[in-house]
């Protein structure tokens, strides 16, 4: 027997496809991030499970340890996948519109799901950051 499939006009668009790992009990909490023009975004952090996001209008620098910073630009997707790596970035890089992104964040098991990263961390773990851009240094 064949199945019949209904007629539609809708168009599915694959933005990104990873493999996380998921631990039984995880939850999954979505929201919108708004960042105002030129905003640092969220000081270096961590998630306990992966990340998963989308640029709905804007751009932002985004910077996770052991990557170059770059450019996401709205109709990109992104993600992270949690754990140990720490976030440097998700800053609006435009100095006269706000920039607008939604995530999909799976939280590990009775942990946090967002920890900052203590200043000597960051200085501990310097030499798994990617360098810096000249501007920057």
């Amino acid at each position: 027997m064949t199945e019949t499939q209904p007629k539609t006009n809708s168009v599915i668009s694959m933005l990104l496809s990873q493999t996380p790992d998921i631990p039984a009990g995880a939850h999954v909490m979505t929201a919108t991030i708004e960042l105002p023009p030129g905003d640092s975004g969220t000081p270096p952090h961590r998630h306990s499970g992966p990340v998963f996001g989308y640029m709905v209008e804007g751009e932002m620098i985004y910077e996770l340890e052991g990557e170059p910073e770059r450019v996401v630009k709205a109709g990109e997707a992104f993600w992270e996948p949690g754990g140990d790596v720490i976030h440097y970035q998700a800053a609006n890089s435009l100095a006269d519109a706000w920039s607008r992104f939604v995530v999909v964040m799976i939280c590990a098991p009775g942990q946090d799901m967002l920890t900052f990263v203590s200043p000597e961390e960051l200085a501990e773990r310097a030499d798994r950051r990617a360098p810096r851009p000249a501007a920057q240094n």
